[in-house]
């Protein structure tokens, strides 16, 4: 049955492309004849009944920007099934009958208690610099955060050259190595550590003081958070090799920023699939992108299955260096 209003929410971390791919759900559904509605500050604002209808003028001037229009917060009374329950009931007054998530795992999954639950058909997009929603290749923001971290290496390589230092690079990933392999990657960085991969200090240590002997300048590791702190890896090499070493610990600047052009198109594609998806009575499907091509992955199997790192991206970066 084809819906008659439906709502947008973001939640979890903010990153560039969320405007984007909720810019894309509003004007799609409104292009369809269909009321949209908008969740303010995630879970919690659906629970405050913090919703709102959305025009198009809604959101205009907010492609290129980052961050989330419609906000996101942490929200512990969702995860208990009254919360959800309080929350559904403030979508059924207005007369939602669908609802789009922007966000990561844990807000996916809220969504599928939601839907199990309360019957609420649940379309999600993926939105998380980590890229590690199972069943897809690309997940919204990911080039973006990465281009940052890129550019934040470029940066470093001219000061830790010019002293000849070793300049350690933390980024996000508790679990997921993705960001920080493809940017080490990209970055040239010389080693690359990731919580899928265990790695030897004294090893990596030895070698990089070969190198140095044989003439090098200079020495960039790009640590994800899950493999460890940047700061107590780098006191350590620098007392295994007896190099200056500096660390730099990259933060929430990763999730800010301009989208790049990838993420803005990816974002509005997915966007537009999930509002014709949700108002033709679909549900339980996470949209994304693999090899190139828009995917539809069930919602429950992408929450419940954890996305491996790619071996031939670990392989790469250790032939590279």
């Amino acid at each position: 049955m084809i819906k008659k209003a439906i709502a947008v929410m973001t939640s979890g971390g903010d990153s560039p492309g969320m405007n984007a791919a909720a810019r894309a759900v509003v004007r799609t559904a409104l292009y369809e004849g269909v009321k949209v509605y908008g969740i303010n500050n995630g879970y919690q604002g659906m629970l405050d009944d913090d919703i709102e209808e959305l025009t198009s003028r809604s959101v205009s001037d907010l492609i290129q920007r980052g961050g989330t229009f419609l906000g996101t917060a942490r929200c512990p009374e969702f995860k208990t099934p009254e919360g959800r329950r309080k929350g559904y009931e403030n979508l059924v007054k207005r007369g939602i009958e669908g609802l789009v998530i922007i966000g990561g795992d844990g807000s996916l999954t809220g969504g599928s208690l939601l839907s199990k639950e309360t019957g609420l058909p649940i379309v999600g997009l993926p939105g998380t610099i980590d890229n590690d929603v199972w069943g897809m290749d690309y997940t919204i923001v990911c080039d973006t955060a990465a281009n940052t971290i890129v550019d934040a290496i470029n940066k470093l390589r001219d000061t830790a050259s010019a002293h000849r230092r070793i300049m350690l690079v933390e980024v996000m990933g508790r679990n997921s190595g993705w960001l920080a392999m493809m940017s080490g990657i990209a970055g040239g960085a010389e080693f690359v550590l990731v919580p899928e991969v265990k790695f030897n200090i004294d090893t990596m240590c030895e070698e990089i003081k070969e190198m140095y002997d044989a003439g090098k300048r200079y020495s960039i590791i790009v640590v994800a958070e899950g493999a460890g702190s940047a700061i107590e890896i780098g006191k350590a090499v620098e007392e295994k090799t007896g190099i200056d070493t500096r660390v730099s610990v990259l933060g929430h600047i990763q999730r800010g920023g301009s989208p790049t052009v990838e993420d803005r198109m990816k974002a509005s594609m997915l966007g537009e699939k999930a509002a014709l998806a949700i108002i033709s009575g679909a549900s339980d499907v996470v949209f994304g992108f693999n090899e190139g091509k828009v995917v539809a992955v069930n919602l429950f199997e992408a929450v419940n299955n954890t996305k491996t790192l790619n071996p031939e991206l670990v392989r790469l970066a250790r032939v590279l260096a």
